[in-house]
């Protein structure tokens, strides 16, 4: 769901940011998850944030998107070498896969001086020869527009690049799904959560829970799944949405898998101020306080528009509010769920059911 910058030789973009399954599902209401997913292309002058959080944007100017220190220093994440994932293995779900993800981190690496993970491994989820890459599906981004396989493809260069800036030490595992279907997803998480034990899983997509309805075999499939996998040590993380908290239907409600129980929520936020970009400055060293950008602050010496150090350093947290960009049709999901009731912890809060457990920015600009 997330906006920050991402490379891919597919394009230029900045975006928004699992043998103990239960077995297929065949069902006349198969439904199809789509990523969770807002981004603007970016043009021939893309000034890459090395250091201040700005991009350029044929079409929309500048915007403020941020590079991984900016994020890692807004949230505060451990310096290089100190709880930095090694020993972990993050598993990201996506369907259709990429045919550019292994350059495109190799890229992103290099331009952000970040070393390549321990491993990073293609799984194929609906192969009964997962770890032979030969069998996982060989995408075309020109066909299926229904499915949306460009938008994974993109989903997927950014999901992978930033688990591995965030956590460098951790093992990557991508596991890719044939189709975007409820069935293949399910399978494909089935299989991984049987490899990769203790995993931690990245789920970047989702489907309104109005959509499930009559799709109980599908739901309970993933509900096995997630029980299986809690009951061998994995984590599972899921995006709230993109496109609000009623999806444009005119009632609020849940994204699902977010919404299952089993699974860590994560919902969008902007930079507070928003749309910093008019407001951003050198910001030299001379300046006796530091500058923002939004979600970051940063200090100088710095000039708007470098491309390569030396450039503004990020030193701290700025500030955030709840995601919501009109202007590009985006904003936060997260309402509660119309599937699932509230768990006993958070019956005290006088809820209806259970919402978003956590927050991360989410905007196209801040």
């Amino acid at each position: 769901m997330k906006k920050i910058l991402a490379i891919s030789t597919l394009t230029i973009a900045a975006l928004m940011l699992t043998p103990m399954s239960i077995g297929p599902v065949t069902s006349l209401l198969n439904f199809n998850y789509a990523p969770n997913l807002s981004y603007v292309q970016l043009g021939p002058l893309t000034t890459l944030p090395q250091g201040l959080p700005l991009c350029k944007n044929a079409s929309l100017g500048n915007i403020v998107c941020y590079s991984p220190p900016f994020i890692k220093k807004a949230y505060g994440y451990p310096s290089t070498g100190v709880l930095d994932g090694t020993g972990q293995t993050i598993v990201i779900v996506d369907a259709f896969g990429s045919p550019t993800v292994e350059s495109d981190l190799a890229l992103f690496d290099s331009l952000f001086g970040i070393p390549a993970p321990p491993s990073f491994t293609i799984f194929c989820g609906n192969s009964p020869k997962p770890f032979d890459t030969s069998t996982c599906p060989h995408v075309n981004i020109n066909t299926n527009p229904m499915h949306g396989v460009f938008s994974w493809t993109i989903e997927t260069s950014l999901d992978v690049q930033y688990a591995h800036a965030m956590a460098p030490g951790a093992n990557i595992v991508l596991d890719v799904a044939a189709t975007s279907s409820g069935n293949a997803i399910n399978d494909a998480e089935a299989a991984a959560i049987a490899a990769f034990p203790g995993a931690i899983f990245s789920q970047s997509f989702g489907i309104p829970e109005i959509f499930l309805m009559a799709n109980n075999g599908q739901i309970m499939q993933a509900q096995q799944n997630y029980v299986n996998g809690v009951a061998v040590g994995d984590t599972f993380f899921a995006s709230a949405g993109d496109t609000g908290a009623d999806f444009g239907f005119g009632t609020e409600m849940s994204n699902f898998p977010a919404s299952d129980l089993h699974n860590t929520a994560v919902t969008g936020t902007q930079g507070l101020p928003y749309n910093a970009t008019g407001t951003l400055t050198p910001c030299p060293a001379s300046t006796p306080f530091s500058c923002t950008s939004g979600l970051s602050s940063y200090h100088g010496p710095c000039v708007l528009g470098r491309t390569t150090p030396p450039n503004c350093v990020p030193d701290g947290y700025g500030g955030e509010q709840v995601w919501n960009e009109p202007s590009f049709g985006a904003a936060t999901g997260g309402a509660p769920s119309i599937i699932f009731d509230v768990p006993s912890y958070q019956t005290g809060l006088g809820l209806s059911a259970r919402g978003p457990d956590v927050d991360y920015n989410g905007a196209i600009d801040g």
